[in-house]
């Protein structure tokens, strides 16, 4: 069972802004930029290219209005999208506020925001949902 699996059951808490019957969107806790937020598929799933096709669809559909919600809160010029998949061995996206392409470079030092940061932000986005 992944990290990401015990999220979605509860068993570890996230700051949650979106979910489905095949999805559940996080504020990434280590977050590149604010507003970072991962977007993953509730079966447990290594490679994001390995979920069926009618998944694939139905996810980047998910991930739109919350990417759309996390632009109109987040100053960025757009939200870029990442699949990288190394970290956790469960297929997720990676919905980054962006004003260059540096703004999603992984090896850069991840932020450090506090609960409050944390909440306050998962707080905005759901309200521009």
């Amino acid at each position: 069972m992944t990290i990401f699996t015990k999220i979605i059951n509860g068993e570890i808490p996230s700051y949650k802004i979106a979910e489905n019957e095949h999805f559940y969107a996080f504020l990434d806790i280590f977050p590149l930029v604010k507003g970072h937020t991962l977007v993953i598929c509730k079966n447990e799933t290594d490679k994001f290219f390995d979920v069926a096709d009618n998944l694939l669809q139905e996810w980047l559909l998910f991930a739109k209005p919350i990417a759309q919600a996390i632009e109109k809160v987040i100053p960025c010029n757009r939200i870029g999208v990442s699949v990288v998949g190394l970290e956790v061995p469960h297929a997720h996206m990676h919905l980054i506020p962006i004003n260059s392409a540096d703004d999603m470079n992984f090896s850069r030092s991840k932020l450090k925001l506090s609960v409050e940061e944390f909440k306050a932000i998962q707080a905005e986005i759901v309200a521009a949902l």
